[in-house]
C-alpha cells in the first residue's frame, strides 16, 4: 500500500519559483510552465507539489499553536536561547522566530501558505483548457480547492484579513494586492469548499491515500463556520453530522492512531505525509525537536553517535498540562513521557532513562524533563529522519467539534453521546452532561500537541484568560521571564504580517499592536 500514500516528490520551476526550504521538499527541474500542464500525469504531479507547504505549516504550528498556548513551553539553554528568551514577552519571541523576514525561512508560515495558494491557482487556471477525462479533472480540481481553502483558513486564523489571490499570477505586479477583510476571506473559504465537496471522493477503505477527501473538506468547512466572526453553527452541525455517517471510526487504542506503521488509518481524516528519506527530504523530525538537549541522545532515540542537539528542547509539556489529565486517562502515557538524567556543569544533561508520567515518582539525584511522546517511535537509524505523519483532522476531533457546536446551539443533550464516545475510548467514565467547559477540556487532551490548542482558545474566547494564567505560573517558576511576558491583549490574538511583506507591498497595512 506504500505507493498509494501521498509522498511529495516533484516540483518544477514552473510550478513555484522558490528555493528549497528546511525540509528540502522542493527539487527543481528544467521544465517550464509552458511545457508542463499538458496531461493528467503532469496535473497530478503539480497537485502533489501543492501539498508540500503543509509540512512547513506543521513545523511552525509547533511554535505558534502549541508553545503559544498553555500546553507547552520550551527549555531555556544559555548557550543558544538565553538572551533572546530572557528579554522577550513570549508572543513577541514567537512572532520574531516564526514570521521571519526571510522569504524562504522555515518559519515563514505566511509564505508557506501563499506558496501553496500560488500552485493551486495555477492548477485551477490551467485545468480548464486541458483535454483529460472529466472525472480526473473533477478530482484534481476538488483537491486543489480544498488546499486553497485550507491555506486561507490557516492565514485568516493567524494573520487576520489577507489578500485574496484567486487567479494564476503571470506578472509580479499582480501579487501586490491590498488586504481583504476577515469576512471576505471566510466567504471565499466557504465558496471553495462548497464547490469542492460534491466532486471530492468519499473515503470508504483504509489505509486511505493521504489526499484530500469529502470528509476532510466537511471538517474544514465546519471549522471555518465556527471560527468566522458571525458563527454558522447550523451549517457546521450539518457538515459534521455527515462525517459521522462516513466510514471513519475511533481506533480502540489511542496510541495506535499515531503509530507510523498505522498511517492513514480509520480515525485519520487528513494528515500530512512523511517518510524516512533524507535524500528526497520527505522525512519528519519531530522527535529531535521534542527531546531534551542531551549529551547522549542514543539512550532515547537508539541512534548511535547522537550528541547534544541545539534544536531540541522545544514544545515541552508544562507541568500544569501533565497534571491536568484525569486519573486513568489512557492518553497521558500515550502523549507524554518523562526523561530522567543528570546535569553536570551549567546545563550538560545526560539522559538515563525514559519513563511513563503515570504515577511517576522522581528518582533522587536525577533531573527530569517532560517530552511529547506521540511522535516518538524509536529506534531511529539516522538523526532528524523519522517517518511520523502529523494529524490535521481526526475523527475524534470531529466528534468533539460537533459536541462543541451542539452545546453552542443549546443542544447539550445531543452533544453528550459524541463527547462520551471520545472519553470512553480514553478509558474515562462517561459524563452526565455536556458543557462548553468539559467539551473544551476534552478537546485539549484528545488533540494535545496536534497544533489545535491556540486556535481552539481563540475560537472559544479563552485565549487571554488562559495565557494570563500560564504566564503567572511560569513567571513564578522562571525568574528570567520579564513582568511583561504573557501580557496578552486582543491585538496579540493574531500575528503580525511578516515585515518582508510590508516592505515589498506598500498596499499592505500591519496588524494593530505591531
Amino acid at each position: 500500500m506504500k505507493n498509494k500514500f501521498l509522498y511529495i516528490t516533484i516540483l518544477t520551476a514552473g510550478l513555484l519559483s522558490c528555493k528549497k526550504d528546511f525540509l528540502n521538499l522542493l527539487p527543481e527541474t528544467s521544465l517550464s510552465s509552458a511545457s508542463f500542464y499538458k496531461n493528467q500525469t503532469q496535473f497530478n504531479q503539480a497537485l502533489v507539489a501543492a501539498y508540500s507547504p503543509l509540512r512547513g505549516i506543521v513545523h511552525t504550528g509547533i511554535y505558534m499553536d502549541e508553545m503559544r498556548s498553555d500546553n507547552t513551553f520550551f527549555t531555556r539553554y544559555n548557550a543558544n536561547r538565553g538572551l533572546e528568551t530572557s528579554t522577550e514577552s513570549i508572543p513577541e519571541f514567537l512572532d520574531d522566530a516564526n514570521s521571519s523576514a526571510q522569504p524562504n525561512s522555515p518559519g515563514n508560515r505566511y509564505g508557506n501558505d501563499y506558496s501553496g495558494i500560488a500552485m493551486v491557482n495555477t492548477i485551477l487556471n490551467r485545468i480548464t483548457t486541458v483535454d483529460i477525462p472529466q472525472g480526473a479533472k473533477d478530482s484534481i480540481s476538488g483537491e486543489a480547492l480544498f488546499l486553497r481553502a485550507y491555506y486561507y483558513f490557516d492565514l485568516v486564523q493567524h494573520f487576520g484579513g489577507v489578500p485574496l489571490q484567486l487567479t494564476e499570477l503571470t506578472a509580479p505586479a499582480q501579487a501586490f494586492q491590498p488586504r481583504n477583510t476577515v469576512d471576505e476571506v471566510y466567504k471565499q473559504i466557504a465558496t471553495d469548499l462548497t464547490t469542492a465537496i460534491p466532486i471530492l471522493p468519499t473515503v470508504t477503505s483504509f489505509p486511505q491515500s493521504g489526499r484530500a477527501s469529502k470528509g476532510a473538506a466537511k471538517v474544514l468547512l465546519a471549522y471555518a463556520y465556527m471560527s468566522q466572526p458571525t458563527k454558522n453553527y447550523a451549517g457546521a452541525e450539518a457538515q459534521l453530522l455527515d462525517v459521522t455517517k462516513m466510514s471513519y471510526q475511533l481506533l480502540p487504542n489511542y496510541a495506535d492512531v499515531f503509530d507510523p506503521n498505522n498511517k492513514n488509518n480509520a480515525e485519520s481524516i487528513f494528515e500530512v505525509q512523511y517518510m524516512s528519506d533524507l535524500v528526497s527530504g520527505q522525512q519528519s523530525d519531530f522527535a529531535w525537536i521534542m527531546i531534551p538537549k542531551t549529551l547522549n541522545s542514543e539512550v532515547l532515540t537508539g541512534y548511535h553517535g547522537g550528541t547534544m542537539n541545539i534544536f531540541s528542547g522545544w514544545d515541552v509539556p508544562t507541568q500544569e498540562m501533565v497534571a491536568s489529565y484525569e486519573t486513568g486517562d489512557a492518553r497521558l502515557a500515550a502523549s507524554i513521557a518523562v526523561i530522567e538524567g543528570t546535569i553536570s556543569g551549567v546545563e550538560d544533561y545526560t539522559a538515563k532513562n525514559l519513563k511513563s508520567p503515570v504515577g511517576f515518582v522522581p528518582t533522587p539525584g536525577l533531573t527530569n524533563f517532560y517530552m511529547i511522546k506521540k511522535y516518538f517511535h524509536p529506534p531511529y537509524a539516522t538523526e532528524f529522519n523519522t517517518p511520523d505523519d502529523f494529524p490535521i483532522f481526526r475523527y475524534s476531533g470531529a466528534l468533539l467539534l460537533l459536541a462543541e457546536c451542539l452545546v453552542d446551539e443549546n443542544k447539550s443533550g445531543d452533544a453528550l453521546p459524541y463527547l462520551n464516545q471520545v472519553r470512553i475510548r480514553a478509558n474515562l467514565a462517561p459524563l452526565a452532561a455536556a458543557t462548553a467547559g468539559n467539551v473544551a477540556n476534552e478537546m485539549r487532551h484528545e488533540l494535545a500537541f496536534e497544533n489545535h490548542r491556540w486556535t481552539d482558545l481563540v475560537r472559544n474566547g479563552k485565549a487571554i484568560e488562559v495565557l494570563t494564567a500560564k504566564g503567572q505560573r511560569l513567571k513564578a517558576l522562571y525568574g528570567w521571564l520579564l513582568p511583561t511576558s504573557f501580557n496578552v491583549t486582543n491585538d496579540k490574538l493574531i500575528f503580525p504580517l511578516p515585515y518582508r511583506e510590508i516592505q515589498i507591498n506598500n498596499k499592505l497595512t500591519q496588524n494593530p499592536g505591531y
